[in-house]
């Protein structure tokens, strides 16, 4: 795993004095790398395989993409509001400042099918809480919350309990 975090970059200040970003874009742009990190959510999710793959907008659905192609299942984009052309369930969640939402199409998703949440990053867990809701709105069952990096000193995985989180990578700062 230090392998891959050292192909993370990390950018200070960014998007504001005092956060460290870690892009994941050079990630991305090393085919070895990338394919390691789909590799190892392939092998974690074959055995008791999901029904579908849900992914967050934007970052979450290339990883979610490529988790579901290689599992042979269906994907399942979670889009911001106004994005989908079609009757969609909708969860809102705490920004900075203020509130946003997500939708997802009703029909995604089929009453008592297990399903894996991907995004790229676990911060503080919005989003995901709302993914979360999404599923069960459409009567889905959430296996598991799976992330490639998460930010262990935010805390995030407390807001998912009691849904099960894994993530590749770690950072305690």
């Amino acid at each position: 795993m230090e392998e891959l975090k050292k192909i993370i970059r990390e950018v200070p200040d960014f998007p504001k004095p005092g956060i460290l970003f870690y892009d994941i874009t050079t990630l991305l742009g090393d085919a070895d790398a990338f394919s390691n990190v789909i590799e190892i959510l392939a092998e974690r999710y074959e055995g008791r395989k999901p029904a579908r793959v849900v992914a967050v907008d934007a970052r979450g659905f290339i990883f979610g993409g490529a988790l579901a192609f290689r599992l042979g299942v269906s994907f399942v984009p979670v889009r911001k509001k106004g994005k989908l052309p079609w009757e969609t369930v909708s969860a809102s969640y705490e920004l900075e400042y203020g509130v946003d939402e997500v939708h997802m199409h009703r029909d995604a998703i089929l009453p008592g099918e297990p399903v894996v949440i991907v995004d790229d990053l676990l911060a503080t867990g919005g989003t995901a809480k709302a993914t979360i809701e999404l599923v069960k709105k459409c009567g889905g069952e959430v296996m598991e919350c799976a992330f490639v990096v998460e930010l262990d000193f935010l805390n995030g995985r407390e807001k998912l309990k009691p849904t099960p989180v894994f993530s590749i990578l770690h950072y305690d700062k």
